[in-house]
């Protein structure tokens, strides 16, 4: 079963940047597709940014691109989130999570006028990180 865990989340003033890691354990890196969530006070879990297993094509919300960028490191089994330009609303608990197959593909869907991320499927979750984003 693939382990999960986060690091890299604190506090940082409006324009910050921030990177945050997702350890893997229990499988490589690149087995299984893995996108990063994050879920505000009072606010349901989206997801932000998704790294495909096959292809390593990118996927990322609206209310991130261009500011956020998902990679992963193979000799270091872990996945990075790099949050540049950062936003009060960036502020949430931020997770990473594992497609359950390694078939398992990052997807998208609209709300409104804006895209978001999600995985076909869901195997693993990390414990979570926060990040404020303050003056």
């Amino acid at each position: 079963q693939v382990q999960l865990v986060e690091s890299g989340g604190g506090s940082v003033q409006p324009g910050g940047s921030l990177r945050l890691s997702c350890a893997i354990s229990g499988s490589s890196a690149a087995t299984y597709t893995i996108a990063w969530f994050r879920q505000a006070s009072g606010r349901e879990r989206e997801g932000v940014a998704c790294i495909n297993n096959k292809d390593s094509s990118l996927y990322y919300a609206d209310s991130v691109k261009g500011r956020f960028t998902i990679s992963r490191d193979n000799t270091k089994n872990t996945i990075y989130l790099q949050m540049t330009n950062l936003m009060s609303e960036d502020t949430a608990e931020y997770f990473c999570a594992s497609g359950l197959y390694p078939e398992s593909q990052c997807d998208t869907y609209r709300s409104g006028d804006y895209q978001y991320i999600t995985l076909t499927d869901f195997g693993s979750w990390g414990q979570g990180t926060p990040v404020t984003v303050s003056s």
